[in-house]
């Protein structure tokens, strides 16, 4: 049996749910909703808010079962493709992990390009219709963005200089961060969520760069000791819905789970910014330290990666015009 059979059974039954409800004119409209975080990840708990709020404003015309884990077996670099496909009616995924499918995903990944969450709203405001036409193209609306917390660096023992990174196997997220890893002297090992902590079981990796929610959710105080707030990319969380489906409802419907998506989103951003401090405290009642690199990483990181902005312009055309006008909204033109 191939695989995408398996997962058509998996949720087969959400798209049988949005016919019968096109068919009945009373009968609800009911979505699984694919998730690759875990159930306690802030991103699930957004998702669920979302599902209760669309049932409401819709008087549960439309209702929105949401699946963490990953438990409808649609991988999370595959996501994209099977929203598009009409594997599951509606997802949410890191942009960063399909960017085989829309390279331009990426863009977020170039280190050091973006300071700070004023700057990624920045960055979204020019990136997002492109994101949202590609992805159009590829039979999906999205619904709303959210980002991940600021990113860290996890190791097992203290890092304080380049040289201290030399030979050490860090997971990554994508070519992007691949590229950077290997500036650095460091062997990447391109992993999604779920693959990190059998890698770290397994001895497979040494050290980890993700947000302190993962690392959190992964508990990764029994495989690391050492935080390092080196704040080098930022993460972004597309919820996306199939088109096919999307396009069954009312347009009034639609209206109001958009305008719904639009007045949760910045209340969504809000969470992602509490959620760097509450998690740092975590790991460190947890017996791992949380620190800032030392000037002489950050510079060496810095140096290293200094031309992959436009290492990724000339690879992606489009992000050169939109990494321009980025550069001139926040002072660094």
């Amino acid at each position: 049996m191939l695989r995408r059979d398996v997962i058509r059974g998996a949720g087969g039954l959400a798209l049988a749910g949005t016919v019968g409800g096109v068919a009945g004119a009373q009968a609800p409209v009911r979505w699984d909703v694919s998730l690759p975080w875990g159930p306690s990840e802030f991103h699930t708990v957004n998702a669920q808010r979302f599902a209760r709020e669309v049932a409401a404003a819709t008087n549960n015309a439309v209702q929105m079962t949401v699946h963490s884990g990953g438990s409808l077996g649609v991988r999370a670099n595959e996501t994209v493709r099977s929203v598009g496909d009409g594997v599951v009616p509606m997802a949410e995924f890191a942009a960063f992990q399909n960017v085989g499918d829309l390279p331009l995903l990426g863009i977020e990944s170039i280190p050091f390009l973006i300071a700070n969450y004023d700057e990624l709203k920045t960055m979204h405001d020019i990136v997002r219709p492109t994101w949202e036409r590609e992805l159009e193209r590829r039979n999906q609306t999205v619904l709303y963005v959210v980002p991940w917390p600021m990113q860290c660096f996890y190791f097992k023992r203290p890092i304080a200089t380049a040289a201290d990174l030399r030979g050490i196997r860090m997971r990554t997220y994508d070519r992007v961060t691949a590229d950077m890893v290997q500036r650095l002297g460091m062997v990447p090992q391109q992993l999604t969520n779920p693959d990190i902590v059998p890698a770290l079981a397994s001895g497979r990796v040494d050290a980890v760069m993700t947000s302190g929610t993962t690392a959190v959710a992964q508990r990764y105080w029994e495989f690391l000791r050492h935080t390092y707030v080196t704040n080098h990319l930022w993460a972004s969380n597309l919820m996306v819905v199939n088109n096919d489906v999307w396009r069954r409802l009312p347009a009034a419907t639609r209206t109001t789970i958009q305008d719904l998506a639009k007045r949760l989103e910045p209340e969504f951003w809000n969470v992602s910014r509490g959620e760097h401090d509450t998690r740092m405290g975590e790991l460190r009642q947890n017996g791992m330290t949380v620190e800032d690199p030392s000037p002489a990483l950050v510079q060496a990181m810095r140096q290293a990666t200094a031309t992959m902005a436009d290492d990724f312009a000339r690879t992606n055309p489009a992000a050169g015009p939109i990494i321009q006008q980025f550069r001139q909204r926040v002072g660094r033109a």
